[in-house]
């Protein structure tokens, strides 16, 4: 993990116990060259109707604030 996805999971770290608290989670699969962010949404976040609503105002909010040079967050699936 480099280090900038580092700083993306640990600003995800301040939404975390959020998801937890549904059955879910978020992991990083990587941060791409052009500052995108790819995440996997895990558990009850994977299914939920309402994922697209958390990734933008919830997880995506999270790490542009403490990483602004992040331009977005971009769910993918599972690579397994």
């Amino acid at each position: 993990m480099t280090v900038l996805e580092q700083k993306v999971e640990k600003a995800l770290d301040s939404v975390r116990d959020y998801l937890k608290a549904d059955g879910g989670d978020v992991r990083v699969v990587r941060v791409r060259d052009d500052m995108v962010a790819e995440v996997e949404l895990l558990g009850n976040c994977g299914s939920c109707s309402i994922s697209h609503m958390t990734m933008k105002a919830g997880l995506e909010e999270a790490v542009r604030r403490a990483l602004p040079e992040i331009v977005r967050l971009e769910a993918v699936e599972s690579e397994s």
